[in-house]
């Protein structure tokens, strides 16, 4: 694999094989619409193969932070079209994150009573709201009655993303959010046709990104997992029940034809990551890096390795905005300012330089 060639995903075809992670930023509005800020900072990276959108929610009840953007009301995708026409005016593609919190949220964020999960079990930690930081809720466990309600969140989701003009979707099941907390069982106890078995808990995920695919079509439809990275309280370490339970959703969903997987694991050259990959059948995203940062090393490592399809790079692309030429050309990087990676205003997020020569 050269990461610097041409791929098509799904309906998307990529001028080169690095793919801006989802990272969580914090610089729209209270209301959830992005700002000229927000426009400004995807437009300047657009050279990335394709971006993917920081998570955004589909509804209230799945905003997961301060400041987030969402997919739910009316102004929001009118702000998010801006985004995605600058990134196309620059030659770029964007899919939208499609992410709901679960109960990795707090009422002083959403403005709504209760937090919702497969289980009535508390994250460990603290949230930090808009009134400050407070420990997470016990939250209001789903009832069966109440699942197609939010498969249907994420499908407006979804279909508010098309409007507003991204090329497509990625379904957020990792990070210990809403999907990735079915899937984990120490946040699912369910004793229904949802929890227990690898098979049951699998269940709801497939039923959602089989939803969101029949809506705006597998072509723009990817899923990003997470298997073994326990945080956020979605522990996975029984490495049989892993393999069962990603085995099982790979082998529900490969029959609808997606645009890709992304998977963050450490381990990405690994028997568990490379017979995921086989199980899915598509095109695989990798992303190595989360506590540590993803280098040049680490992208070109994966490609000669053929571990994946293409490579889904984090800080690097914030600090960064012409990451793909800097890569290319072996050129020096920006150093990421972690201090702001979640403030607000420009600093750390629309002011780091591009190369100049």
């Amino acid at each position: 694999m050269d990461l610097f060639s041409p791929i098509t995903l799904g309906d998307l075809k990529l001028s080169n094989r690095l793919v801006m992670a989802p990272l969580t930023r914090s610089r729209s509005r209270e209301d959830g619409v992005p700002n000229e800020q927000v426009v400004e900072y995807y437009r300047q990276r657009a050279s990335m193969g394709l971006i993917v959108s920081e998570g955004v929610y589909p509804s209230v009840t799945g905003q997961g932070f301060v400041r987030q953007p969402g997919l739910a009301t009316e102004e929001q995708i009118a702000g998010w079209k801006k985004v995605t026409d600058a990134v196309h005016a620059e030659g770029g593609l964007i899919v939208a994150q499609v992410m709901h919190a679960g109960r990795v949220t707090h009422p002083e964020t959403t403005g709504i009573d209760h937090v919702v999960a497969p289980s009535a079990i508390a994250v460990e930690g603290q949230s930090r709201t808009y009134t400050g930081k407070h420990d997470y809720p016990v939250p209001h466990a789903l009832t069966s009655d109440e699942l197609p309600g939010i498969i249907e969140e994420f499908v407006r989701g979804s279909r508010n993303a098309i409007a507003a003009g991204f090329d497509g979707v990625e379904l957020h099941g990792a990070n210990g959010y809403l999907l990735h907390e079915f899937l984990a069982p120490s946040s699912n106890t369910r004793t229904d046709a949802y929890g227990g078995s690898p098979e049951n808990r699998a269940r709801f995920v497939i039923e959602v990104v089989t939803a969101v695919a029949k809506e705006i079509g597998a072509g723009k439809t990817g899923l990003r997992i997470s298997p073994e990275h326990n945080v956020q309280s979605a522990v996975e370490n029984d490495a049989a029940d892993v393999a069962a339970t990603y085995q099982t959703l790979l082998e529900g969903i490969a029959p609808l034809g997606l645009a890709a997987l992304s998977i963050l694991h450490k381990d990405p050259s690994g028997e568990l990551v490379q017979s995921l990959r086989t199980a899915f059948g598509g095109p695989v995203l990798i992303n190595t890096g989360f506590q540590t940062i993803t280098t040049y090393e680490d992208a070109a490592t994966v490609a000669a390795g053929g571990w994946g399809d293409a490579v889904v790079v984090g800080r690097p692309a914030i600090s960064n905005p012409d990451l793909v030429r800097r890569w290319r050309e072996e050129l020096p990087l920006n150093e990421p300012d972690a201090s702001t990676f979640y403030t607000e205003g420009p600093q750390g997020y629309t002011d780091y330089p591009f190369w100049q020569n």
